[in-house]
């Protein structure tokens, strides 16, 4: 399930207070914790900077190279436009956070192929004309709404984005209106370097990192069980740090032998 965008200085709804449960109540809701401990997150809504094509999933926003940082919006009409960015911290565009649903695009990989498709706030998805004019008008994908994204070897976490007749989105500012985005640029320049920021729940290696993380979680409950007996504290210890380096199950099989050891002895 997707959860909502939510954007900074949005207020938070506030939560009932919960009705104190009974005693015998508390052993099971303690159990309940305990098997849950292991279960993965899935909440992180901050956002970060894809650095490969890989990472580029789910809720994105393109920070465009201009002063001030602005960003690829549309309009319920379709219309492509440069929206300022409001959430940045101390003006870094590496720092850059939606805090308008038009600025939003949701990336998926078109399947069978290398290329992404950027689908707007109102289901709609990117489209580059012959002539390099965007819009988001189309509801379905064609060549002309799948784009690569080419990684910038001397500019870290940026990229170009290059349409289907290889020509690159690109900041037109020649403009008296202000900075435009247009996919017509013969070659990759400064005007043509992106920087895409995604949610960070959607980043392959974060995910990897939290699952990871997740795995290392263990209650004194479930190594009990493990074990089939009661563990003092320095048991505990010792197998929550062999599960983090990963002998667990050695280490497992040691204090199950101590433990018949020393009930014969």
């Amino acid at each position: 399930m997707v959860k909502a965008l939510t954007f900074k200085g949005d207020k938070k709804s506030k939560k009932r207070k919960r009705v104190a449960d009974p005693p015998d109540a508390e052993a099971h809701s303690k159990d309940l914790a305990a098997t849950s401990s292991t279960a993965p997150t899935n909440d992180d809504d901050s956002w970060v900077t894809a650095e490969a094509p890989n990472d580029i999933a789910g809720p994105i926003i393109f920070v465009l190279p201009t002063e001030p940082a602005t960003c690829m919006a549309c309009d319920a009409n379709g219309k492509v436009f440069t929206s300022v960015i409001e959430n940045l911290v101390d003006s870094d565009p590496t720092t850059a956070e939606p805090h308008d649903v038009r600025q939003v695009w949701v990336a998926n990989r078109v399947a069978g192929t290398e290329s992404f498709s950027f689908k707007g706030h109102h289901g709609r998805y990117l489209s580059c004309d012959k002539y390099g004019i965007l819009s988001a008008t189309p509801a379905a994908i064609s060549p002309e709404e799948s784009f690569l994204c080419i990684p910038i070897p001397d500019n870290a976490g940026t990229f170009s984005i290059q349409n289907q007749r290889e020509k690159f989105l690109t900041v037109d500012d020649s403009g008296s209106s202000g900075p435009a985005v247009r996919g017509d640029a013969e070659e990759i320049s400064f005007n043509t370097t992106f920087r895409i920021r995604m949610q960070a729940r959607y980043k392959p290696k974060l995910k990897i990192a939290k699952e990871e993380k997740a795995r290392e979680k263990i209650s004194r409950k479930e190594l009990e069980d493990s074990v089939g007996r009661r563990l003092d504290n320095d048991e505990v210890k010792k197998l929550k740090k062999a599960r983090r380096e990963g002998n667990y199950h050695e280490v497992l099989l040691d204090v199950k032998v101590k433990g018949k050891h020393d009930k014969f002895a």
